[in-house]
């Protein structure tokens, strides 16, 4: 009687370590968030909050170092409220540039245009992900739905020769927060308030390539 408890208890334990490993293995991972919202950090929310403010003060300091008329010449794409419907880009090559607009520091210029590079739209893992292919500062990340006409990108900057881009969130000083529009038939911006580093706000325009 004591081999038959013995054994009928051992039967008792696989068969209760069977269903609980069945019920892990139906659980498998969970998917991750398309809300904006529950990824943002608070740094970056509170920066978010905060983009017509450093629009302001980078457009007042970028004219006030007599750059007015290059401003200017950008027509909608350097203007806070120029916003068109319809923000999401579509999935392809895109001709970008990022211009920089007032300095943080002493010595740095108010207003810097750099040259176009590749960027590239593409869906990774279900998320619309942006990457720029070129250049010595290289944000890549995801764009995310929002209200009304703009969208939200959440990324990292990638410097240098490095490879692997960082997952946002990893680090605070590279992580980005931008706000994506559509200024022109086929033209889009990203807005970044606040930068890490050298300017007030940066603009990173997008223009099809073909």
């Amino acid at each position: 009687m004591r081999h038959a408890r013995i054994g009928l208890a051992g039967a008792l334990l696989l068969t209760l370590a069977a269903c609980g490993s069945k019920s892990i293995d139906r659980e498998g991972p969970k998917p991750r968030p398309n809300d904006w919202r529950q990824i943002v950090t608070a740094d970056d929310r509170d920066r978010l909050a905060r983009w017509r403010t450093a629009w302001i003060a980078g457009l007042d300091k970028a004219t006030a170092a007599g750059s007015g008329a290059q401003v200017a010449a950008q027509g909608p794409l350097l203007k806070p409220d120029a916003a068109l419907d319809d923000p999401l880009p579509p999935e392809g090559d895109y001709s970008c540039r990022v211009i920089k607009m007032g300095a943080q520091t002493k010595g740095l210029m108010d207003y810097i245009a750099y040259p176009y590079f590749t960027c590239r739209i593409s869906t990774l893992e279900g998320r619309l992900h942006l990457a720029k292919l070129n250049g010595s500062q290289r944000p890549v990340g995801d764009i995310f739905p929002d209200e009304g006409r703009r969208m939200i990108f959440l990324g990292a900057m990638t410097l240098g020769d490095e490879t692997r881009p960082l997952p946002y969130g990893r680090d605070g000083e590279r992580d980005m927060v931008g706000i994506v529009e559509r200024v022109a038939s086929q033209r889009w911006r990203i807005a970044f308030p606040y930068p890490r580093w050298e300017s007030t706000i940066d603009i990173l325009e997008l223009l099809p390539k073909g």
